[in-house]
């Protein structure tokens, strides 16, 4: 059985490994134990303390009083001479008698430090927080994407096989076509879907902020810098997926930053020593030409092949005009508007520059435009009304808007059923297609003479 002494030297020892200052009374008030910290927080020594009343040698000192009430006291301030210096207090039980109490000490200077340290975990905390609620969290899954046209439908296939894996991806097509719901639908197909999905678009942002977006920065790092410094999108997008849209429109600076990043799998803050770890998915978008700009130095082309690994072509709006119609009931779902049959041909020959967002924008117009709940063709933006009548008179003869109309609904029906074909079936599919009942467009090919 181990010795009295030997258990009291085993306590010693323990109190000595302790980084705070550390002393103890007995129920008598007669100090029993204090360690090398406690002498160099207070300056008080072994030889003048130990076995003597705490009262007797610290006149001051409030740990008797923990004797009596039995209370504990957290964040008590003490000073003795120059020495100020923070202490916790707390009664010692045995079989539910208080045969002592201990105090455990912390300097100024120390809690000063933690104090800056929680201030700068809260900091951290707090842009987190605010960098979180700024990003676009994944919304959009391949189930939310509109179209059956068999262009589009690949294009959907061809991404689901992709979201599985974690090769970066490129996609590509004009403004508009909806590189970034593509995006998050991958993203949501993906094995990251539990994890951030952080968008930046690399135009929207000047090449001398876009760095510290991308890789924050210390505290410190530069003039203008946030004191508690700043958290980068890489590090916030960490196991998840990051979204670099416009991506031709970064520096080459950047891009071999970029570079080392992807090849390297760590980044460095701007001002930082220190490498961090990442594991970050890439998905690059673009309305330019990469494989021109390479060839015109002015986009790497180390970077272009890392980032292509697949690449997604979208189709324009008018690539796939066949679900215009479709896309036109989405917009209005939740409206009290209906559209006229003859504004929807309309709009399915008009060439939709802007793609997907100019036809989003064309229809909330007309809304705004209309007073009795349905579209016609004077609701229509001038530009697409001017187009559309142009179009037409550099083919024919001057026609009345009626017949313009006429030819093309029947141009656009012929379309179609060339697309889905011509059994029952195949119009069922056109008639979905185009927006209407099957019975409405048989009564359209008899009155416009489609004979099929």
């Amino acid at each position: 059985m181990q010795k009295e002494s030997e258990k009291i030297g085993w306590l010693e020892g323990i109190i000595e490994a302790v980084h705070d200052g550390i002393l103890v009374i007995d129920q008598d008030g007669i100090v029993q134990l204090i360690n090398e910290e406690y002498t160099n927080i207070t300056g008080v020594r072994k030889e003048q303390i130990i076995g003597k009343p705490l009262i007797d040698v610290r006149p001051g000192a409030v740990l008797p009083s923990v004797l009596k009430t039995g209370k504990v006291k957290e964040g008590v301030f003490r000073k003795e001479k120059e020495m100020e210096y923070v202490v916790d207090m707390a009664p010692i039980y045995e079989n539910y008698d208080i045969i002592g109490a201990v105090s455990v000490c912390k300097s100024i200077p120390e809690v000063y430090e933690l104090s800056m340290e929680l201030r700068k975990s809260k900091q951290r905390v707090s842009q987190l927080e605010k960098a979180v609620g700024r990003i676009h969290q994944a919304r959009y899954t391949f189930s939310d994407l509109i179209g059956n046209t068999p262009l589009f439908k690949k294009m959907i296939h061809q991404a689901k096989k992709i979201a599985a894996s974690n090769l970066s991806i490129l996609i590509t097509g004009e403004s508009g076509t909806g590189k970034e719901l593509f995006a998050q639908a991958i993203h949501q197909e993906s094995t990251r879907n539990d994890q951030p999905f952080i968008p930046v678009n690399c135009a929207a942002i000047p090449g001398s902020l876009l760095e510290s977006e991308l890789f924050g920065y210390e505290e410190g790092a530069f003039t203008s810098s946030k004191r508690e410094g700043k958290i980068g999108l890489f590090e916030l997008a960490n196991n998840g997926t990051l979204f670099l849209d416009e991506i031709g429109d970064m520096t080459l600076e950047l891009q071999a930053k970029l570079l080392r990043v992807l090849q390297e799998g760590t980044f460095r803050k701007i001002g930082g020593l220190k490498e961090k770890q990442i594991d970050v998915r890439i998905i690059a978008a673009t309305n330019k030409d990469l494989q021109s700009m390479v060839q015109k130095e002015r986009f790497r082309e180390d970077l272009f092949y890392r980032i292509n690994t697949v690449q997604l072509r979208l189709p324009s709006l008018r690539e796939r005009r066949g679900d215009i119609p479709e896309i036109i009931a989405y917009f209005l779902r939740n409206q009290k508007f209906q559209i006229e049959e003859d504004v929807i041909d309309i709009l399915m020959q008009y060439d939709w520059p802007g793609n997907i967002r100019e036809l989003k924008n064309t229809i909330h117009y007309a809304i705004n435009m209309t007073d009795n709940g349905t579209i016609t063709l004077e609701h229509l933006p001038e530009t697409i009304k001017n187009s559309f009548i142009l179009h037409k008179t550099k083919f024919k003869t001057p026609q009345s808007l009626e017949e313009i109309i006429k030819e093309t609904e029947r141009n656009v029906i012929m379309e179609t059923l060339k697309e889905t074909g011509i059994s029952v079936k195949g119009k069922k599919a056109a008639a979905r297609k185009l927006g209407i009942s099957l019975a409405s467009l048989y009564n359209k090919m008899a009155k416009l003479h489609i004979n099929k």
